[in-house]
């Protein structure tokens, strides 16, 4: 960790929980988080960053701002040392497996109503040294034998060697959040920006404090893990050819999915107030298991008078450029921009597309995009300009792009508006929204862009040259990108909406206990096998 990290504190006004983003991570999710603490500096902020192994992050990518008081760092993932213990068996403590089983039934059953005041029960029994500590988990005869039962009643992969490591490596990371809950130095509101592991962590801190939890979504995070973990290569599937059906993905993934599901629930339970960017966004929250009354739509915004300038620094168009600005990572989809810019060069040989952005993430995807655009012979079209400032590079773009197969409301689409640049993007999460607007007043100001369908090149590129080749149209699509974001989405707006929460939830009383039973001394680990399990962190907070 680098010193200008090293910050401690006994107490902080907020407590960020924060899964593989800020400060170690660029992209929207993490400049949202640094624009967000910069902008009550009367508020003291503590900050837990969680992530995979400290190897795969290269250093802070931001400064820590002035009024974050504290800063740790965990790794779920981290090679365990060796333990000098020799293995031995203990008996366990039944009754607790047998709470933890209803609990997972509870889970399994679609999130029944009763499964947060099992969690407020089964907090007594998690820690070091309680019924549910690690080493029962690891070494009791109880829960090998609630394993066993688990694995004959809902698993349909034949490998139970697989099966029991894959429930192990699940497990590991929660047990690490449970420890890390009960050394948190003191916060009046805990604040996390995903569900997964950061929200499971911000549920323990409510539950163990009483204190309330703030859950904010740029991206639906189970959703987003659903993604990856369809995409995953290392999830095994031991089935042979004539056991599978191809209409059902394998147990273990599934098993992976319904984990990601629960820690989703968990965290919704224990919120007092749940934030989605976008009302697509707050249904699928609440289809998900949020309750209604808690959640609430609030946009991202940007400065515009920040971006203003930017539109007088244009130069002429001329150069026709396209810029993807995002990670390069799967989830971007930047081979269908490098593909579409293929296509579209066919027409306008002059276009340039520039991808710009870190490429640290996932290295071999970044080494494969390269290699395409060698392949098609793009060299001369096709830039890796790898991270850059915004100010430097919106004056030089005519559009941007965004190929995403997933989204939730793209900061980078709005700045681009702020800065007098139409987008083209897929129809994910609110691009459809951003582009064309939503109910009369906003929609009558006109498209700015387009939207096309995901993973299609030559949709893709024929907006592009449409856009590019009518300077009335792409005129008139400046205006309406530059209308919309002042009058719907700036900062000052989104700013205000989250003080108004801040103030509320850090005066409010700790609560010692409430009548839909969520206890102010819960918190903890559950243990469970059939409905839920995990997978590295690194990439939580899509950017």
């Amino acid at each position: 960790m680098k010193p200008s990290l090293l910050r401690r504190a006994a107490q902080a006004d907020v407590c960020l929980l924060l899964e593989g983003t800020f400060p170690y991570v660029r992209g929207g999710v993490s400049s949202w988080v640094n624009e967000m603490i910069r902008s009550y500096p009367e508020l003291q902020f503590s900050i837990v960053f969680v992530g995979s192994r400290e190897e795969d992050y290269e250093g802070a990518a931001y400064a820590l701002p002035d009024n974050v008081v504290h800063f740790e760092a965990h790794y779920l993932y981290e090679a365990a040392p060796a333990d000098a213990q020799p293995a031995r068996e203990i008996p366990g403590d039944a009754e607790a497996f047998a709470r933890s089983a209803a609990l997972h039934d509870a889970w399994r059953n679609h999130g029944a109503a009763d499964a947060g005041v099992l969690m407020a029960d089964m907090v007594q029994l998690i820690g070091d040294n309680a019924p549910l500590s690690e080493e029962q988990f690891l070494r009791s005869r109880a829960a090998w034998d609630f394993i066993v039962d688990q694995y004959n009643r809902y698993c349909t992969d034949p490998s139970f060697t697989d099966y029991f490591w894959t429930v192990r490596i699940m497990h590991k990371p929660l047990w690490q959040l449970a420890r890390v809950a009960q050394q948190l130095p003191p916060a009046r509101v805990y604040h996390t920006v995903s569900t997964g592991y950061a929200g499971f962590l911000g549920a323990l801190a409510h539950y163990r404090t009483g204190r309330p939890l703030l859950v904010s979504e740029h991206g639906i995070y189970t959703k987003e893990r659903k993604i990856d973990l369809l995409q995953s290569q290392w999830i095994r599937d031991n089935r042979g050819a004539f056991e599978r059906d191809i209409s059902r993905i394998s147990y273990f993934r599934e098993l992976w999915v319904r984990f990601f599901e629960a820690l989703g629930k968990l965290a919704y339970d224990a919120a007092d107030d749940i934030v989605a960017l976008y009302e697509a966004n707050r249904q699928r929250q609440i289809a998900d298991g949020a309750q209604a009354s808690r959640t609430r739509s609030i946009p991202n915004g940007v400065d515009v008078d920040a971006f203003a300038p930017l539109i007088e620094k244009r130069a002429v168009r001329a150069r026709n450029v396209v810029a993807l600005i995002g990670r390069v990572v799967p989830i971007k989809d930047i081979k269908t921009f490098i593909r579409a810019l293929f296509i579209a060069s066919r027409s306008m040989p002059d276009i340039e597309g520039w991808i710009v952005g870190p490429e640290e993430e996932d290295p071999s995807y970044a080494l494969e995009c390269h290699a395409l655009v060698q392949s098609l012979g793009l060299a001369k079209n096709v830039k890796f300009l790898g991270f850059r400032r915004l100010d430097e590079i919106l004056p030089q773009v005519d559009v941007i792009a965004l190929s995403s197969i997933s989204e939730a409301l793209p900061l980078v689409v709005l700045e681009g508006f702020a800065a007098g640049v139409p987008a083209i993007t897929t129809d994910v999460g609110s691009c459809r929204q951003l582009i064309e607007g939503s109910g009369d007043e906003d929609a009558a100001l006109g498209f700015a862009g387009s939207v096309v369908p995901i993973a299609n090149p030559a949709a893709f590129a024929q907006a592009v040259l449409e856009l590019l080749g009518d300077e009335p149209r792409w005129l008139a699509a400046q205006q309406a990108g530059i209308a919309r974001v002042r009058r719907f989405y700036t900062k000052k707006q989104m700013i205000e909406q989250y003080r108004v929460l801040y103030q509320r939830l850090t005066a409010a009383p700790t609560r010692a206990g409430d009548a839909d039973g969520r206890a102010a001394a819960r918190g903890g680990c559950p243990v469970h096998h059939g409905a839920v399990a995990g997978t590295p962190a690194q990439s939580q907070g899509v950017n």
